[in-house]
């Protein structure tokens, strides 16, 4: 069965004997220790299985097997060891979450059973997120198609802030990050319970009323409500509602697949993110709002905001040209907002065009209330 599986002992003996013995049935790496086997995860792995001694100096089976599990939480870690002390065993079950416990020596067929009925249980643990991901990311974009169709101000806003989120997420690696652009991407969501004026308003920093500010402050709120009834959201469904808080807690609920530290790290993220939208809805350029934030660090943290530098355009390939809506695909971005001849706002100006959105467009240039043509960014 395919999968790599890591072997870790202090003794190099030890480990060329398993590896000689393995090597014919299944993918093995070595590593002498604890500390080189973190090593060799991170420039190699992730592994499907990892095996390691109990007894090592420095750092035993359980404390590495516990640091695997923060760093790979899909691993599944098994104890291989003559120790059979009971209190390192339950250590060691309690720590790293061990999916087996063998002693040794261990005879050939009992441990390459358990090697593949732990690649067997990884393929189950892949499988499940992958289809639970999917899943979510689905119901993710109908959430945002309606959003689209409801209120184009706030579509347009979650977009914009969706690219600078995934621009702070690949500057550091994150693990999962369709979590922190679905909270990027549906961080507007409760903005549909708002009058469009007052969102055009809030969001170009005009001064509203004290009514309807706080209104506009209780989005967030909305959103993670409305969000919190769906299973697995609710991580998302928090960093939402931190968005526009002046200082973010530094615990945060925990929640199966995703660590307290990273929930609280990806709310950060997106009101860095909103913050670099407000300003660049004051006509501020990319270059001159991340000028701004830097003088603002002990608000959003130096490393988020130097990790907003060279964060490039959307439409950076692209190519602005008159389109006919029918010749509208997805993935262009609108350089004009549109309204009906009547004034009725039906677009806003940078949105990215969707399948709800040529949808919408089409019926109302059907019914002739629209512009034929219209500016957009089309891929070079």
């Amino acid at each position: 069965m395919a999968g790599k599986i890591l072997f870790v002992d202090d003794e190099p003996a030890v480990l060329d004997g398993l590896k000689r013995m393995l090597h014919k049935e299944f993918e093995v790496d070595t590593a002498v220790g604890g500390e080189q086997a973190l090593e060799t995860i991170d420039a190699f792995g992730p592994y499907s299985v990892v095996v390691s001694d109990m007894q090592m100096p420095g750092m035993n089976g359980a404390q590495f097997l516990a640091k695997v599990r923060q760093t790979t939480p899909d691993t599944v870690r098994m104890l291989l060891t003559g120790y059979t002390d009971l209190n390192a065993a339950m250590d060691a079950v309690n720590e790293g979450n061990i999916f087996r416990f063998l002693t040794k020596p261990c005879q050939k067929e009992i441990l390459a059973k358990a090697l593949t009925t732990g690649l067997v249980q990884h393929r189950l643990i892949t499988v499940e997120k992958e289809l639970l991901e999917n899943t979510l990311m689905g119901s993710i974009k109908v959430l945002t198609d309606v959003l689209s169709a409801a209120s184009p101000e706030a579509f347009g806003r979650s977009m914009r802030i969706a690219r600078c989120v995934r621009h702070l997420v690949s500057k550091f690696g994150l693990p999962s990050p369709w979590r922190f652009e679905a909270a990027a991407m549906l961080s507007q969501l409760g903005c549909v319970t708002l009058d469009p004026k007052v969102l055009q308003t809030a969001y170009v920093g005009e001064n509203l009323s004290p009514e309807d500010q706080a209104r506009f402050a209780a989005h967030p709120q909305v959103a993670r409500d409305l969000l919190s009834n769906i299973p697995r959201l609710e991580p998302i469904a928090w960093m939402i509602s931190q968005q526009l808080v002046s200082e973010i807690p530094q615990s945060a609920p925990e929640s199966r697949g995703a660590a307290a530290d990273a929930i609280v790290f990806g709310a950060k993220m997106l009101r860095l993110a909103i913050a670099f939208d407000n300003l660049r809805m004051k006509g501020l350029s990319d270059e001159d709002a991340i000028a701004n934030l830097r003088g603002r660090r002990g608000e959003f943290g130096s490393e988020l905001v130097e990790a907003l530098a060279g964060i490039k355009a959307e439409s950076a390939k692209m190519e602005v040209r008159k389109v006919l809506i029918s010749r509208l695909t997805t993935g262009m971005i609108l350089q004009q907002e549109i309204r009906t001849r009547a004034g009725m706002l039906v677009v806003v100006k940078g949105q990215e065009v969707t399948h709800a959105l040529l949808i919408k467009l089409d019926n109302f240039s059907r019914a002739g209330t629209i512009e034929k043509e219209i500016m957009a960014h089309v891929p070079v």
